[in-house]
This record gives C-alpha cells, structure tokens and sequence, in this order.
C-alpha cells in the first residue's frame, strides 16, 4: 500500500513495484490509508510523512495498535530527529527523497523476505523451535515473543530479531554494520543510528538485571553479556 499525496511520485513508486509483480495500491490522504488498511490488508506500507490532515507519524502510530505490518517511511526530510521518531514510532525503515528506485526495491524485498519467512506456516512435524533462554528471559523467535520475568513485553518484529540475534551468541560483540547487514538483510544507506535506537528500546523494555544485559562496547557496536555469578 502506498501513501503520498504526490500522484507523480507514488505512481512512480508503483511502476516500480509492478515491474516486480507485486501488487500495489496508492491512497493520497491519512484518512482514506486508514480505512482503506483493514479492506486491502497489505503486506507492506510505503508511507510519506507530510499528508494532508492526518500525517504520516499519527498514521503509523494508529496502525502499531493493531498491527505488525512493516511500514517504511518516505520524506524529504532528512535530520536525525525526524528518523529517530519515525523508527520509535514503529516504522522499520526510512527512506529520503528523492530516493534511487533500485535502492526502494531492494529495500521492500528485503523487508518482504523477512516478513515472509517469519509468517510462513510449517507442518508441525516440520517446524523446529528458535528460542533461546536465560534468567528471567525468553526469546522466541518461531513466535515473535519475548517473556521478561514472567511477563509478556510487547515488541515490534525487528526488535525481536534483534535481540535474538545478540542473545544467540553471548558475549559476541557485533559491529552496527553487522547488526544492520544481518537484522535489516541488506547494507544499509545511511547512518547506524538505527541500530543505537532500537537498542535503546530494548534496554527500555528489558532493565538491567545481575545476570545478563546489552552492553555497548565502545568503538565498536553491542553484545549480549553474561555476567559473572556473585
């Protein structure tokens, strides 16, 4: 589903799509993409910020109350503010404009491939178990669940896959490159301050504990870190 009040630009961004068969459809207004939304029922949301009456911002924070569905952001505007609350909001990619289309493809299949094989349903018999635990922690990733003493944390996907990653290998540390290379599957265009904020969310959601816990190690990116019993 694709949202900009500029018809040239969004039926541009369809073209591009449609030479990959997929299939699109474009809403111009905040309120037409929210009604709209549970009818067409997208796998994917390409959204601009600056719409008339609801903007972009409200429309993925509305949209993250009930659903999962990956939403990358399009804008002219490029300051770290304006990705950092777009990626706090929920969005799990932004892109400037004006943007390259080769780069937005790749983009949404990367997206794609990942919602893809997170959603795929498997036999039972078939289907093995990725999780990993530890004191007072549980990462599941064959469920997209996160059990924090005992209690449900409600994250988005990529947090999830993110935190999976780094507590699959503990006291690994990780490059941010790394990091966007493998949670984002592709090499990011811009700066790795995506990774730092979606760490930040983590550590919000996941307090310190005398066990384990996401340590920066400065200069170089995050590992998950054993502590040393008492």
């Amino acid at each position: 589903m694709i949202v900009d009040d500029d018809a040239s630009i969004a039926e541009l961004i369809s073209l591009y799509l449609e030479k990959e068969c997929y299939d699109t459809r474009i809403l111009y207004d905040g309120e037409a993409a929210l009604k709209e939304f549970p009818v067409y029922k997208p796998d994917m949301i390409l959204l601009d910020l600056m719409l008339p009456g609801i903007d972009g911002y409200q429309i993925c924070r509305q949209i993250r109350t009930e659903s999962d569905v990956p939403i990358m952001m399009l804008s002219a505007k490029g300051e770290v503010f304006d990705k950092v609350l777009g990626l706090e909001l929920g969005a799990d990619d932004y892109m400037i404009k004006p943007f390259d289309s080769k780069e937005l493809v790749a983009r949404v299949k990367a997206v794609l491939r990942r919602t893809t094989k997170r959603d795929k349903k498997e036999e039972p018999q078939e289907k093995t178990e990725n999780k990993v635990e530890y004191i007072g922690l549980s990462v599941n990733l064959s469920n997209y669940s996160v059990v924090y003493n005992s209690r449900i944390v409600d994250m988005p996907p990529k947090e999830i896959e993110l935190l999976y990653f780094l507590a699959s290998s503990p006291n690994q540390v990780f490059t941010r490159e790394q990091l966007l290379d493998h949670i984002w599957g592709y090499e990011y265009i811009g700066d790795t301050r995506t990774v730092d904020v979606h760490i930040k969310r983590l550590r919000e959601k996941l307090p310190e504990n005398a066990y384990w816990g996401i340590a920066t190690v400065w200069g170089i990116g995050y590992k998950f870190e054993l502590k040393p019993a008492r």
